[in-house]
């Protein structure tokens, strides 16, 4: 098969170099790609949100099979546009993808159904939202925007004057655009948070192992919330007796929901979910893989992926076994400095062979571009350093080694990815 990847992050970089250990892979394209994937895959400069520029490219290369990887072009209805010129793609159409482009309609289908998620209230007038808050007079306070904001529409208000700015912030000044004009406020969950992706074809739903995702962009959970500053996999905290729980009163029942709703989601679903004392809840769905969580997690598949990604289209998943690896993975994020604010471009990158890796790990590009050979800074988060072990100790240790010895000017990373579990 010939295919092509919509998307340039790490999330793309991990999928890509995936599906170039199967067999069943011929040429492989990449829009818009990045300096990384561009060792990996043919780059081809369409935008990921250019429907038509995407058609015409699925044209031109004759792909097989398309798989779209970001959540905006999916939201957008990618899949349902290029399905519609001849070209099967891995990923939901816009009806399912709203399981994720809106927050309003993912918290009605869990109340509407019975799958445990935190309590809420949906408000599309900012003084009502506030008042609704300040009635409750619990904090935290969690307020989200409704519609897709780039990873960062989740608030979570530590008093009444950070809920007020929070409300100004998305519901008046719009900085989310439209994605703020309703918000949802919902009450704030405490427990170890798990991230569980499944493949499903929506007849049988297969959960791929778990893993943790490190959000703030310093040690010890300090600063502001990033789209991902490392990850490890397995979860220490997801037990076979908590997936069992999870498969029967999430998993499941999430994908029955969306046949009764008319939305039968086809692709990958990623639940966001929160151990609490009540027993496991959702805290958000995304319809695609997470980034950096497919870093950590792609590694460790055994079965064909592109195997995997066809029977998912074909709607046969049914006949597949899923095999992993036992070694855990581990994944350090190296980042620009004022990420997530803002940032320079083009920095030098050293540390990397020609090909933009380094001994001993996988080098995930998220933000990069290639010149004569060499590698240049193109976004916040840089590269995603992995490495697989024996123990989540050799894994943390193989990846932390690697990354002192790559850098760029203003670069920092955490130093804490993971740490907590580690057996020192």
């Amino acid at each position: 098969m010939d295919i092509l990847v919509i998307g340039s992050g790490g999330r793309e970089h991990a999928i890509v170099r995936k599906l170039r250990e199967s067999p069943r892979v011929g040429r492989l394209y990449c829009a818009p790609g990045n300096g990384g994937i561009a060792q990996d895959a043919e780059c081809c400069p369409v935008n990921a949100m250019d429907k038509e520029g995407m058609l015409a490219l699925c044209k031109e290369k004759a792909v097989d099979l398309v798989f779209v990887a970001p959540d905006d072009p999916l939201g957008a209805g990618m899949v349902d546009y290029l399905e519609a010129g001849g070209f099967p793609c891995f990923g939901p159409n816009q009806k399912a993808a709203q399981i994720e482009s809106s927050k309003v309609f993912s918290k009605n289908l869990m109340k509407k159904y019975g799958i445990p998620t935190a309590g809420y209230e949906v408000f599309d007038d900012p003084a009502k939202a506030l008042a609704h808050i300040q009635s409750q007079g619990k904090y935290p306070a969690v307020i989200k925007a409704d519609g897709l904001a780039v990873g960062k529409g989740v608030i979570i208000a530590q008093n009444q004057e950070e809920a007020a700015a929070a409300i100004r912030s998305l519901m008046e000044d719009k900085i989310f655009g439209d994605s703020g004009s309703r918000v949802v406020v919902e009450e704030f969950l405490t427990g170890p948070e798990v991230t569980v992706l499944a493949f499903t074809d929506s007849k049988v739903l297969y959960p791929m192992v778990s893993s943790m995702d490190h959000k703030r962009a310093f040690d010890g959970d300090q600063g502001p919330n990033t789209g991902g500053m490392g990850t490890i996999s397995p979860n220490p905290f997801y037990t076979e007796e908590v997936a069992k729980t999870c498969m029967e009163t999430i998993f499941l029942p999430t994908m029955e929901a969306m046949n009764q709703e008319g939305r039968p989601f086809k692709g990958c679903l990623y639940f966001g979910l929160m151990l609490t004392p009540d027993g496991p809840k959702v805290i958000e769905f995304n319809s695609r893989f997470g980034d950096p969580e497919t870093q950590v997690i792609l590694p460790r598949l055994k079965t064909d992926f592109a195997e995997i990604v066809e029977a998912v289209v074909q709607e046969r998943l049914s006949q597949l076994e899923l095999c992993w690896s036992e070694g855990p993975c581990a994944c350090v994020i190296l980042a620009s400095g004022g990420y997530p604010g803002s940032y320079e471009k083009g920095k030098e990158i050293t540390g990397l062979d020609q090909h933009g890796q380094a001994p001993g790990v996988t080098v995930f590009h998220a933000g990069t571009t290639c010149e004569n050979g060499t590698f240049y800074t193109n976004g916040g988060r840089v590269l995603g350093i992995t490495a697989q072990g024996a123990s989540l100790d050799n894994a943390l240790d193989s990846a932390y080694a690697a990354v002192k010895s790559i850098g760029f000017e203003g670069s920092f990373y955490r130093r804490d990815i993971g740490k907590t579990f580690a057996k020192e």
